[in-house]
């Protein structure tokens, strides 16, 4: 039995993006089970991909052709719902954990609060979304802001987020938006980008600031535990499912 006020911390980690999703996965599904603690963990894709919602089932050609700095752009499908997200100069978040009732949207906001709390100390203020259903038409996560997104005061959207609950057990992980190529945004999605970034900040500080909010927001610990040699075999094979 697992001390639920202690969460596995899992240090950053850089790889394909079939594999993040498989870890994730993994991660949710162990906490079902009992197995694995609450966890939290951050993330980047190498290469840059696009990353499809699991009900998605229709997006442009184009995103099965497109390159970035000569490499193929990879295709992935999450494990949660909501539509098409490029993951090239951005940070994921993805924390898993249980016991919350309610709303989806009431989770969202409880489990969003370290995100507003952290980018509120390194001075970027944010709100949430305001989009209606007619998002669901729209390819593009973020060229809509819903109630499950974060915008700044000056429109830009910082963090799309999607949600999957397993028998009480919840994954939420989203992208933040730090530093993307806007020439490969607009191939992607035919859309200019309007509102500038946040400041450039280390990632290093960012996953440092966010650990610290969700401590506090939380009432948790943060026990710090690398992916051993044994977990990284039974999340291998499963990376093929999440390929497109």
């Amino acid at each position: 039995m697992f001390n639920p006020s202690v969460w596995r911390f899992i240090p950053l980690l850089q790889a394909p993006g079939a594999l993040q999703m498989a870890i994730d996965s993994w991660l949710l599904e162990g906490h079902r089970r009992g197995e694995h603690p609450p966890a939290l963990r951050f993330y980047t894709w190498e290469p840059a991909a696009v990353s499809l919602g699991y009900h998605q089932r229709r997006w442009p050609e184009v995103w099965g052709d497109l390159k970035w700095q000569g490499r193929p752009v990879d295709l992935v499908r999450r494990p949660s719902g909501g539509r098409g997200v490029l993951h090239q100069g951005d940070l994921t978040y993805a924390l898993v954990t249980s016991g919350l009732s309610g709303p989806r949207s009431q989770v969202y906001q409880y489990l969003c609060q370290f995100l507003i709390a952290g980018w509120r100390s390194l001075g970027y203020n944010l709100h949430y979304g305001s989009a209606g259903r007619g998002y669901i038409h729209n390819p593009d996560c973020f060229a809509t802001a819903t109630g499950a997104d974060l915008v700044s005061d000056g429109g830009y959207k910082l963090i799309g987020s999607a949600q999957l609950r397993r028998d009480g057990a919840i994954l939420q992980h989203g992208s933040m938006r730090l530093n993307p190529d806007p020439e490969l945004c607009d191939r992607l999605f035919g859309v200019k980008m309007t509102s500038p970034p946040p400041p450039s900040v280390p990632l290093e500080t960012i996953i440092a600031v966010l650990a610290d909010a969700a401590r506090e927001s939380f009432g948790i610990e943060l026990e710090t535990r690398p992916l051993s040699e044994a977990e990284w075999r039974a999340i291998a094979p499963l990376a093929a499912q999440f390929s497109v």
